[in-house]
């Protein structure tokens, strides 16, 4: 009896004690309860995060990557930058300048009745342009009647194209007719077919080279001479009237022609119906460019397979130390790197961007992130039907020749790499304006993508910005008489010296008076040589070094090569040449 009553006592005194724990229990759990009904869920979370860099960025952040202190965020925004990313600085202070002077004599009075010259062209379309353009003048410099080019039907680009379903012939021959005689075909002697003598000058011949070689050959008993294989095959200096008729043949008497000319201006009037402004890209990320870069792009054992086997092609193209072409600028940027240097340069994810490009290395894989940075994103195959370019689609050079009016229309064109486009399209527009080029400081810009983890998007997009200064197309970025002419025509580039002075009047006046002169945009704007080094600079090799003796030893003129000048490629192999060099 004495147990029961014991243990009754026992959980008497207990009772209060499981009151006080159980009310502390149902409160914890209705303020659980509620914490649990007011908390936002994770996704509300995450857009609270997104919403919060939004604010601090203008900008939708994509693929942040922490590392220590510093975050990397790439924003969708261009941010402020201190120009119109739509026009070069100085442009209203210069204009294309290529008429002849007086002394400057007419065909006709000039050129010899029965001395004719024919070239045949090699390469692709723009490699077989500076071809016919420095034809021009080798018939001017040997006063003969030139006779349309052969353009190149059996290289690697295999175009049975001839000249006049690739350019305008009557307007190329009337619009030259005061400078050089040009027929479409060589007269018939005696009855039969005139078949010339064949024969090839040294690349970059000089004018006394055409004299010594090739005026002899004429005036013995052949009459008309056709030189093979016209390619760089008339020297990069000559004497300023000869300069100004390159530039009358290449910016003014080559036009297209008129259905290539009137598709070409279709797929620009689609560009623009969607943006006022966009940009051209000429990629150049194919296999066989890569291939013969001998450069690594991050694909691991099965790039170094395929682009090896590509390189198996050629007997005399080997791989080369990845790590030092890329430190030396020689690697093409890969379509992200070109993404992150124009967002960085101040274009935002809503710009349109037109892209030149042939079969690109990893297909959709390799542009997803370029993609991400720019969704407005065209080619000449999502802008036109099928139907629209199935009469252009077997032909290479007329494929070609719609991309470079797009490229040549374009508010701002970005080359990745120094072929033939990218130089015949810089030089073309200088001259019509210094309208914006973008060719990527790669030499530069390679240690900058490898730290760019390391450190905050303002700061790597300022780098950018100091790297990329000398070369975005900008007046006077390259001195005269460096690189090749068709890429820096400088004689025919004329500096409007009243408009400029009147611009500095003005500015004078604005600065002793109310305005604030820092608001003023027409002072010529040259760049603090203090922020950047000497090696920010283009340097260009002298073109005019030439491969065989033409007439005796000249002196030499050594210039560095900086960022992707694998161009103007001369090889024992000439289809390989051929391909990488347009």
């Amino acid at each position: 009896m004495a147990f029961p009553r014991r243990r009754n006592l026992y959980y008497h005194r207990l009772r209060p004690l499981v009151k006080v724990i159980s009310a502390i229990s149902g409160a914890l759990l209705i303020l659980f309860a509620v914490l649990s009904f007011l908390a936002p869920s994770p996704n509300e979370s995450e857009h609270v995060h997104l919403r919060h860099h939004q604010t601090s960025f203008n900008a939708v952040v994509e693929d942040p990557v922490s590392n220590g202190d510093s975050v990397f965020h790439v924003p969708s925004s261009g941010g402020k930058v201190d120009r119109d990313i739509w026009s070069s600085r100085n442009a209203k202070f210069f204009y294309g300048c290529s008429n002849a002077s007086p002394r400057f004599a007419k065909a006709e009075a000039v050129t010899h009745p029965k001395r004719y010259l024919a070239i045949a062209t090699s390469g692709g379309l723009n490699q077989q342009r500076t071809g016919i353009t420095d034809a021009v003048v080798a018939a001017r410099i040997l006063n003969a009647t030139l006779v349309a080019p052969k353009l190149d039907q059996k290289s690697f680009w295999k175009d049975a194209s001839n000249f006049s379903e690739i350019f305008n012939i009557d307007w190329f021959i009337a619009s030259l007719s005061k400078d050089v005689k040009i027929i479409k075909q060589l007269p018939k002697r005696g009855g039969r077919v005139w078949t010339p003598y064949t024969m090839r000058v040294p690349r970059k011949c000089s004018e006394r080279c055409y004299q010594n070689r090739v005026l002899p050959v004429l005036l013995k008993r052949h009459n008309a001479v056709q030189l093979n294989k016209f390619d760089y095959r008339l020297a990069n200096k000559l004497d300023s009237e000869l300069q100004k008729l390159r530039c009358r043949v290449n910016y003014h008497a080559l036009k297209f022609a008129d259905p290539i000319l009137e598709m070409g201006k279709t797929l620009v009037h689609r560009m623009r119906m969607r943006r006022k402004h966009y940009i051209a890209l000429h990629l150049r990320f194919e296999p066989d460019m890569l291939a013969f870069s001998g450069c690594d792009y991050g694909g691991g054992e099965k790039e170094r397979i395929e682009l090896g086997a590509i390189r198996k092609r050629w007997k005399t193209l080997h791989r080369n130390n990845p790590d030092k072409q890329r430190r030396q600028g020689k690697c093409p940027l890969t379509p992200e790197e070109v993404g992150l240097m124009l967002r960085a340069l101040g274009y935002g994810s809503d710009v349109h961007i037109y892209v030149a490009s042939g079969e690109v290395y990893g297909g959709e894989e390799t542009l997803r992130p370029l993609k991400a940075l720019f969704p407005n994103f065209y080619s000449k195959d999502t802008i036109a039907t099928k139907e629209e370019l199935e009469p252009f689609a077997s032909f290479s050079s007329r494929m070609a020749a719609l991309d470079f009016i797009v490229c040549d229309e374009s508010d701002v064109f970005v080359t990745n790499n120094n072929g033939n486009m990218a130089r015949i399209l810089a030089g073309r527009r200088k001259y019509f304006g210094h309208k914006p080029t973008i060719r990527p400081n790669a030499k530069k810009l390679y240690r900058l993508f490898l730290s760019r983890r390391n450190m905050t998007w303002e700061a790597f997009a300022s780098r950018v910005r100091t790297f990329q200064r000398g070369f975005m197309g900008e007046p006077k970025e390259v001195r005269p008489g460096r690189g090749e002419f068709h890429e820096n025509p400088s004689t025919c580039i004329c500096e409007d010296s009243e408009a400029r002075e009147k611009a500095k009047t003005d500015s004078g006046h604005r600065k002793h008076g109310k305005s604030d002169d820092s608001s003023s945009k027409d002072v010529m704007v040259r760049d603090d040589p203090n922020d950047y080094d000497d090696n920010d600079e283009p340097q260009w090799p002298d073109m005019d070094e030439e491969e065989e003796d033409q007439s005796g030893p000249q002196q030499k003129l050594q210039y560095n090569i900086t960022g992707s000048d694998y161009d103007a490629v001369i090889s024992d192999e000439p289809e390989l040449e051929e391909m990488l060099s347009d």
